[in-house]
């Protein structure tokens, strides 16, 4: 059976030798106080840490009381929330990022779908714009001669040109720069050579067919009429 600490303190059986030594004898043990490990013990905590707290009741018989007992208790129950929150900060981190690789990754597929859509709706309307493009500059060489009617019906077209741009331009279509620009074979398409000292070997002269450009993607190339050395 344990003993009860807190009704009886701890007492040390101490003979005296020298009693003997001089000849005499001791005949009752007397007994010295020791200090209960429960009362203001300063290292009553790092003691504490050092016992497991799978038996409560045994750990508080061998340091002193429940008091021990349950101040182990506290502390290992403390370390199971602190790792427990650890945990639970973790994945909402996880959670945080597989967000945001999925927002992202769904904002990428948006641009993409966008950008297709776009260009196959321009590679449909340009064919209309060049074919405007070329009634108007056919007609401008005789608009002089003709009668008024005529003249606004021009410019009713020069406007349905123009909306069509603007239309184009509103989707992120923009035209390929070509006339005095150096000959790059990734957006230009040469179909015509002409040997000149006006310009420079490689030189873009003439845009016979405007190239187009979605963002990085190219739309369609440029036609063009490129000078070479005379």
């Amino acid at each position: 059976m344990k003993s009860d600490r807190k009704d009886k303190p701890y007492r040390i059986p101490i003979r005296f030798t020298d009693a003997e030594d001089e000849g005499g004898t001791v005949d009752d043990e007397q007994e010295m106080d020791r200090v209960d490990p429960d009362i203001d013990n300063p290292d009553i905590d790092n003691i504490a840490e050092g016992f497991s707290v799978d038996d409560p009741a045994e750990t508080a018989d061998t340091l002193g009381g429940p008091d021990t007992a349950e101040l182990i208790a506290t502390r290992a129950e403390l370390k199971r929330i602190e790792a427990e929150n650890a945990e639970l900060k973790n994945q909402v981190a996880r959670r945080q990022a597989d967000f945001e690789n999925y927002r992202k990754r769904v904002e990428r597929e948006r641009n993409e779908t966008y950008n297709r859509v776009a260009a196959d709706v321009a590679t449909k309307l340009l064919p209309v714009s060049d074919n405007l493009k070329r009634a108007l500059e056919a007609e401008s060489s005789v608009e002089a001669a003709e009668s008024d009617e005529f003249r606004h019906f021009l410019s009713g077209v020069d406007l349905i040109w123009k909306q069509l741009n603007g239309v184009l331009d509103a989707l992120g279509v923009k035209p390929i720069p070509s006339v005095g620009e150096p000959f790059d074979p990734h957006v230009h398409e040469a179909v015509v050579t002409e040997a000149t000292d006006e310009y420079e070997p490689d030189t873009v002269i003439q845009e016979i067919v405007a190239g187009y450009r979605l963002g990085d993607k190219l739309i369609r190339p440029a036609l063009v009429k490129v000078a070479t050395r005379k």
